[in-house]
């Protein structure tokens, strides 16, 4: 027999459903970028919601493996903890069972047929594509042409082993793994391992069944074997990441095995003591799909009671306790870039981080320019080299995502956080000018009379205010607040001409220290400039929600 006619057309086969199922899942992932963010907020509620996070996600990028390393990425930046991070790889493994439905819909619906449908759903993804303007068309051709490719693929390889099922040898080979459960289950591992991909690996068993040539018992090692095999691309994503980070990988392993283990011991029984005949009977894509269907939602579903159990024993095992991230550290993963609007969410949310912080260092600010107390001032300083990292990390971050294919839409919103980055940013500077304004009255022994340093405080006020109310509109996307920082900051543009034209009239009646005077004035610009970046901030929201 020439195998190089069936490897080949097999091989290429392979590559072409894979590459289906990535355009037609970049297709979906942009059509259903807003419910994914949505879907993410969610999370911080509890583990049900964050099962249902995990299924969205991997039916959306037709990727369990990509999920976890996702979630891998959430937990090392500190975004996600391990209970949230085991309900979405639960429902990880409930999504992934939707492109095994897709391939067997052929056999439960006849109008699917592959020979009949696929060509079809390819011209018609590529007539879309090419006269469609809109980016909502671009992305419906996506999904279809991946469709099409997927169904190309699949029936390229289930003719490519037809031939097969006439070579007692390979046909020994699947009895041999259907009566040695450890070696059906270490084979479909082995194989999920090595294309890194369960949703390929249960697509690759489906076009061999196709052809008759998978007996009913192996099949279902087989299928348990993929999912512990697909455990392996997120066990690689952590190696290198903080020690939370590898206990969710491992919780993803030891769910797999936990319901391996009794799915393994169930089987064998019904095999052997309730119907033995039906272990013989060649499996169908349908049938497939059904037993990895059943599978994973049993699983999850027996699994679910216990799942702090497995976190507990995956700590153990890791010797891990949860971690806090440190205020310095940007709470951003490179693994979350493989779904670039949950990764866009999370940008969002550590920019509203970074706005936080510096509240702090406002607050800080506005005392240590009346104590001069030299310890604050030094952590004024340590603060803002603070923002200065967290700045840093965001603004790479983003910029990462604005190189990745995203929808216009999103690379606009990108760009209008880099923007806010760069305000809050500044306004951190303007707080440490006021530590070093405060740092020289101090050696100076200078001190501002009463009446400046009630009306500084007063434009302390107006001016931090703006600054809260814009942190406060970004963060809830609030146009009313946002309203609010363009009423401020109206306000201190007036107050500072006010205040300087009454304080060099003070000044030109020697009714304060000259020196004082300049600091005075200098206190004034910089206040007024922190209001000007705070309307900067409001601005992008009234226009973002416009």
């Amino acid at each position: 027999m020439d195998y190089a006619s069936i490897i080949i057309p097999f091989v290429g086969g392979l590559g072409m459903f894979i590459y289906g199922m990535q355009i037609m899942a970049s297709g979906l992932e942009n059509a259903a970028g807003n419910k994914m963010k949505k879907l993410l907020e969610a999370l911080t509620r509890n583990k049900f919601l964050g099962v249902l996070l995990g299924a969205f996600i991997t039916a959306v990028i037709q990727s369990s493996s990509a999920t976890t390393v996702m979630v891998v990425g959430f937990v090392n930046a500190g975004i996600m903890n391990l209970t949230q991070a085991m309900g979405v790889i639960m429902g990880a493994n409930v999504g992934t069972t939707i492109t095994g439905w897709l391939v067997s819909s052929a056999e439960w619906a006849e109008f699917l047929n592959p020979t009949k449908l696929a060509p079809i759903a390819i011209i018609l993804g590529v007539v879309v594509m090419l006269t469609g303007k809109r980016k909502s068309s671009k992305d419906m051709s996506s999904i279809i042409v991946g469709f099409g490719l997927l169904f190309v693929g699949i029936s390229s390889m289930s003719s490519a082993v037809s031939p097969l099922k006439d070579v007692e040898a390979f046909c020994n080979l699947f009895v041999k793994l259907g009566g040695n459960p450890f070696l059906g289950i270490l084979v479909g591992a082995g194989v999920t391992a090595i294309i890194q991909s369960s949703s390929a690996s249960v697509g690759i068993l489906q076009s061999l069944a196709a052809a008759g040539l998978v007996p009913f018992n192996a099949a279902i090692y087989i299928i348990m074997g993929q999912n512990i095999g697909t455990c392996v691309t997120a066990m690689l994503s952590s190696m290198g990441t903080k020690k939370n980070a590898k206990t969710a990988a491992l919780m993803h392993l030891l769910f797999n095995i936990i319901g391996t283990v009794i799915f393994s011991v169930i089987a064998i029984a019904f095999f052997t003591i309730v119907n033995p005949a039906w272990s013989h009977g060649s499996i169908t894509q349908t049938q497939i799909s059904t037993v990895h269907t059943i599978f994973n939602i049993t699983t999850t579903v027996l699994l679910f009671p216990i799942s702090d159990w497995i976190i507990k024993l995956a700590k153990k095992i890791g010797r891990v306790h949860d971690e806090t991230p440190k205020a310095g550290t940007v709470s951003l993963d490179d693994r979350m870039l493989q779904t670039p609007s949950i990764a866009l969410q999370a940008t969002i949310s550590e920019v509203g981080r970074m706005g936080e912080v510096v509240k702090g260092t406002l607050v800080s600010a506005k005392d240590v320019l009346f104590t001069l107390n030299p310890e604050d001032i030094m952590k004024l300083k340590e603060d803002e080299s603070l923002v200065d990292t967290l700045c840093s990390g965001v603004t790479e971050y983003a910029i990462k995502i604005t190189s990745l294919q995203i929808s216009e839409k999103e690379h606009t919103q990108a760009a209008r956080l880099l923007q806010i980055v760069n305000d809050i940013e500044r306004i951190s500077d303007y707080c440490e000018n006021i530590s070093e304004y405060a740092e020289e009255l101090a050696e100076k022994k200078l001190h501002f009379s009463d009446m400046g340093q009630a009306e500084l405080k007063e434009m302390i006020e107006v001016c931090f205010d703006s600054y809260n109310y814009a942190i406060e509109s970004f963060i809830e996307g609030d146009r009313e607040k946002a309203l609010k920082v363009v009423e401020k900051e109206t306000k201190a543009d007036d107050m500072e001409i006010q205040l300087r034209s009454k304080h060099i009239k003070r000044l030109t009646n020697n009714q304060c220290n000259t020196e004082a005077g300049i600091v005075f004035l200098d206190m004034l610009v910089c206040l007024e400039r922190i209001s000007d970046h705070a309307r900067n901030i409001a601005e992008e929201v009234l226009e973002h929600s416009a």
